[in-house]
């Protein structure tokens, strides 16, 4: 499966130091072999992944490639981000 990032994503990620962004890849590479489980609320298009206690990646599937949305370091973010949508 591909991956790729948005470019908001990209700089989410690059913006992270090293250990986060080890933490970080290694979840994003998991999703070629496991089925993501848990979609967003709000009936928005996204699956969600926590990292650690804090972060969570924001991503969409299909067969051939995984999108990378947004990565949040602190779930302050990523509350704000999908309260957004309502």
């Amino acid at each position: 499966m591909k991956i790729s990032f948005s470019e908001r994503a990209r700089a989410d990620f690059s913006g992270m130091d090293g250990q986060t962004r080890k933490e970080f890849w290694k979840h994003i590479s998991k999703f070629s072999s496991v089925t993501p489980r848990k979609h967003l609320r709000f009936g928005l298009p996204f699956f969600v992944e926590k990292v650690g206690k804090q972060g969570r990646i924001v991503f969409s599937f299909d067969k051939e490639e995984l999108l990378v949305v947004r990565c949040f370091t602190a779930h302050k973010e990523y509350e704000k981000w999908y309260k957004a949508f309502r």
